[in-house]
């Protein structure tokens, strides 16, 4: 949701200097992760209850207000990236109608009906700031106050070489959640029961626009390795209900690298960070030392947090080196509104998720195709998030992309 335009950032420096404070490189992570080298044969039930041993009990994760995006993961192998995501919390029933703003008008001295939050969920558009949240939860837990579920579907063969679960939201609404619990969610792989999972980074959290925001992550390679395909469940995500002008929201992805020999060659990145993305700023991501082909094709992910459907302005684009980026989009994200509120991608047998709502009122999780219309432009790829109107928070990115061979 929108705050008011006396409390916005500086437009930020385009240009060398503002690269440096936007992407900021670090060690990256191999395919072989450091758990791998430690590696023995388990079994699934052991390989689950060994990933999550360091998780439990320990100390509450360091908390930064800033985070520089940060090549988390890479490799060059056949295969690909999948994803599975969902929103933690929604708008309440249509028992409380919506505030009179976004695309509502007063005409007259009658004044149109605002729009219900089963149509939103449905679709329509409308904004988080425009009802009471309230959160989901579909385990039938007492012990669980929000939870939700969504499909990792891998191709039949694949094998998990990298998993990795995003997750959050505001801590500031109508209530105050504390952020001492930022760093931990609650994990049930398919058919599994609940696993206590900790961040295993930094997290990022910032007060700002009337928000208070956050993310934390944490690698799951071992249990989704031992898992495999099916629904996932995330529960406890620290978000607050109720409602505000900065609205509530929140949410989660697990990002799933995976190598399969009849796919193409491919290299797979993942990068998070965690900023305030203001009105008229941006991020560049850059991948350098990239061996592109002529025809360039692949897909890209992106996880951000409080994008509202219907301002345009906020667009994720692609460069090469050469000539202008290419905005990216398709029908579920516009070109000029890529931050609006959605869980998409290519194709039409989408994953299934629980619920499935096609307005998440805030969250944004999308995969895009890398389609024609690309510049070949030497061996750097770029990706650029910009927010013309929103004052979003970027979260995560991975990319798959052909290598040239």
């Amino acid at each position: 949701m929108r705050t008011s335009p006396t409390l916005l950032l500086r437009r930020a420096i385009v240009g060398c200097s503002a690269l440096a404070v936007l992407w900021a490189p670090a060690d990256p992570a191999s395919a072989r992760t450091p758990a791998d080298a430690a590696h023995t044969a388990r079994t699934p039930a052991q390989e689950a209850h060994f990933a999550y041993a360091a998780h439990t009990g320990g100390t509450p994760v360091a908390q930064a207000e800033t985070l520089a995006f940060t090549q988390r993961y890479r490799a060059l192998q056949h295969g690909g990236i999948v994803r599975a995501a969902n929103s933690s919390i929604s708008c309440a029933g249509s028992a409380r109608t919506a505030l009179p703003r976004g695309s509502v008008r007063t005409a007259g001295p009658a004044r149109a009906a605002a729009p219900t939050c089963a149509s939103v969920r449905r679709g329509a558009t409308a904004a988080n700031g425009d009802f009471d949240m309230a959160y989901i939860d579909v385990d039938h837990d007492p012990n669980t106050y929000n939870s939700s579920r969504a499909e990792v579907r891998l191709p039949k063969g694949a094998h998990v070489t990298y998993a990795r679960l995003y997750w959050g939201g505001n801590l500031r609404v109508g209530e105050q959640k504390p952020p001492r619990d930022n760093g931990r969610v609650l994990i049930a792989e398919p058919g599994g029961a609940y696993k206590d999972l900790r961040a295993d980074r930094v997290v990022g959290h910032r007060v700002a626009r009337g928000a208070d925001a956050f993310q934390a992550s944490a690698d799951v390679t071992r249990l989704v390795r031992a898992s495999g395909s099916g629904l996932y469940t995330v529960a406890q995500v620290n978000v607050a209900k109720g409602r505000s002008a900065a609205g509530a929201w929140g949410g989660w992805t697990l990002m799933v690298a995976y190598e399969k020999r009849t796919e193409p060659l491919r290299r797979l990145t993942v990068w998070d960070g965690f900023g305030l993305l203001g009105p008229g700023e941006e991020r560049v991501i850059p991948l350098r030392g990239q061996g592109l082909p002529e025809v360039l094709r692949g897909r890209v992910g992106l996880v951000a947090y409080n994008g509202d459907r219907g301002r345009r302005g906020d667009s994720l684009s692609v460069s090469t080196g050469r000539g202008a980026p290419t905005a990216l989009g398709d029908a579920a994200n516009p070109r000029d509104d890529v931050l609006n509120s959605t869980i998409s991608e290519p194709g039409t047998a989408a994953v299934r998720r629980v619920p499935a709502y096609a307005n998440t009122l805030g969250y944004d999780s999308d995969v895009l195709e890398l389609g024609k219309g690309i510049r070949r432009g030497g061996d750097q790829l770029a990706f650029r998030i910009v927010s013309q109107r929103d004052a979003a928070w970027v979260g995560a990115l991975f990319a798959a992309v052909d290598a040239k061979q």
